[in-house]
């Protein structure tokens, strides 16, 4: 049984020799801490596995343990351990920011029989909460599209994003997010693949497409610029392939739009 644990928005993890591991219920003894918002949170094919916060950080803690941030975690874990951690955090997040009925204000109770919470008083019963988000590689001919959000630092470099909206099909998405971003047009959207992103609670749909039209026109409330790149110019500052965003990139090296970069690589 493992337990994962949040502080303050941070993990509790054990670290031995550089190794990550989520704690059991006997690792946890002799800890002082009182456990909130406790929840099951298995999918399939894991051993059982609860979620809690707790706000009375202790006093001492062994010395293979520490506190971690999701971030970082993703950086340094395996793609297992940071998918169920992504998974408790975002179930946290989900639980902490539904605690009373949405339709009469009463406090919610955990169902038992499925990952949801049920109002004792109306019968409201509220699921896990997913934001989808479109993440797109244009290009054109030769050349890739990446964006500076105006949150990035100076020289990281990303592909375009945006969130789905009501009555709006994952391609109109893509259509409106890449006009509205940087002013041009594009064809041809193609399923690419997806991603968790637990940052707080997003589902990353991304597709490839190629440009069809308009010049760059960038907005400055979301971008600081955007332009066209080659394989041989790209950022240096760019999303490694563990996120999705770099693994569109990876693609447009590997294949592009007719298998261009494939032999001309970073």
């Amino acid at each position: 049984m493992l337990w994962f644990l949040f502080y303050n928005n941070k993990l509790l993890v054990k670290i031995n020799n550089g190794n990550i591991a989520i704690p059991n219920k006997e690792d946890l003894t002799g800890l002082e801490i009182q456990l909130e918002r406790e929840i099951y949170i298995n999918g399939l094919d894991n051993p059982p596995c609860f979620a809690a916060e707790f706000t009375n950080a202790p006093q001492w803690l062994p010395d293979s343990f520490n506190y971690m941030s999701l971030r970082k975690l993703f950086i340094k874990s395996g793609n297992d351990t940071f998918g169920m951690a992504g998974r408790a955090y975002q179930i946290m997040h989900w639980v902490r920011t539904h605690q009373f009925c949405g339709k009469c204000g009463s406090p919610m109770n955990n169902k038992v029989d499925e990952l949801a919470i049920k109002c004792p008083n109306c019968g409201t019963t509220i699921y896990p909460r997913i934001s989808p988000a479109v993440i797109v590689a244009v290009v054109k001919e030769d050349k890739l599209l990446l964006a500076r959000n105006v949150n990035f630092p100076n020289s990281f470099y990303s592909v375009l994003a945006g969130f789905v909206e009501p009555g709006e099909t994952l391609e109109e998405c893509v259509h409106r997010e890449v006009k509205e971003e940087v002013g041009i047009e594009v064809k041809n959207i193609k399923y690419f693949g997806s991603q968790p992103w637990p940052f707080p609670d997003s589902l990353m749909i991304g597709f490839t497409a190629e440009y069809a039209g308009g010049e760059i026109a960038v907005d400055t409330l979301e971008l600081s610029t955007a332009d066209w790149f080659s394989c041989s110019n790209l950022p240096a500052n760019i999303p490694n392939n563990k996120t999705i965003a770099g693994r569109l990139i990876e693609w447009f090296l590997l294949e592009g739009t007719y298998g261009l970069c494939s032999n001309n690589k970073r």
